[in-house]
């Protein structure tokens, strides 16, 4: 059994109030259900993606000789059903099957990527050492520190990296140029503060008018796919990629890369090119996750 692991309630509003945004868990939503004992459907489906360089003019890889390999990453979030089939457990703060799954730190993604490829019979991505810290691994907020590498070869469930998910998030090859995935209206691409609760909300950020709407996160495509037939890649929760996150000021090895902001964060968190930062320990009712896959494997 997976131990959670806890992180302050004032850094996760200091978070929210960021565009990076965590949030105390929320009750009197749905009842919390059992362990799904079934095979999830309809979700699991990936979506293969050609690669090439990016079309998307509000891309921050725009312009440059970055360029990305063809890939297979999910249609939808990965949902509470499918989570529950392959670990056992529902950590999330909102219960339901279809409901994205959230509350899952960035170890507890590569623990269910490997987890799901064992039960598929497929060869597991991640080498993981919980028992070395790892060395690029400069956190001192991080209690596990565990040692992840990739296995060369393997065709197991993956994360996408920061640059495969900006590029599928865009519309890869088709991009129109859209400033959410699928649209440049956020609220028809994207379950976001404003109208993820009760009632929409207008005007600046605002916590407590949050907080107070119950707003939370939705069942998965439920809004606009974007040009590759891509759902919430803007919105309802924020999705964990492979990466360190990498800036001047910042150097790398101090946050895990996440992307397309929550219902809690700013609209601005939820633009394709926004670039997240959170600890990998860390895990909030706004982070979750999709997989990908390397698109050479046999399929």
């Amino acid at each position: 059994m997976r131990k959670r692991r806890l992180i302050p309630i004032i850094a996760i509003l200091l978070a929210a109030a960021s565009g990076c945004s965590q949030s105390q868990q929320l009750a009197n939503l749905e009842p919390a259900a059992t362990a799904a004992q079934s095979k999830p459907t309809a979700n699991a489906d990936l979506v293969l993606i050609k690669g090439g360089a990016f079309k998307n003019t509000k891309s921050g890889y725009y312009g440059t000789e970055i360029a990305v390999a063809d890939f297979y990453i999910g249609r939808f979030e990965v949902t509470q059903q499918e989570w529950a089939f392959v670990m056992g457990d529902r950590p999330s703060a909102f219960q339901g099957e279809r409901l994205p799954v959230e509350n899952v730190s960035w170890y507890d993604a590569i623990e269910y990527c490997n987890q799901r490829s064992v039960k598929e019979g497929l060869q597991p991505y991640y080498d993981i050492d919980r028992n070395h810290k790892d060395p690029d691994n400069h956190s001192d907020n991080d209690p596990l520190r565990w040692t992840v590498k990739i296995r060369a070869g393997a065709d197991g469930y993956r994360l996408p990296t920061e640059t495969e998910w900006e590029y599928a998030a865009g519309g890869g090859a088709l991009s129109r140029s859209f400033a959410y995935s699928g649209s440049d209206d956020a609220d028809e691409a994207a379950w976001n503060w404003r109208n993820a609760g009760d009632r929409p909300l207008s005007g600046t950020w605002n916590w407590p008018a949050i907080e107070n709407n119950r707003t939370r996160t939705h069942a998965v495509g439920g809004k606009k796919p974007n040009e590759l037939g891509l759902y919430d890649m803007s919105g309802n929760v924020r999705e964990w990629c492979w990466d360190w996150y990498k800036d001047p000021n910042l150097g790398s090895g101090l946050f895990r890369a996440v992307r397309g902001g929550g219902w809690i964060g700013d609209v601005g968190s939820i633009e394709t090119a926004y670039r997240g930062k959170f600890e990998a320990s860390g895990f909030g009712p706004d982070q979750g996750f999709r997989v990908s896959r390397d698109a050479e494997t046999d399929r």
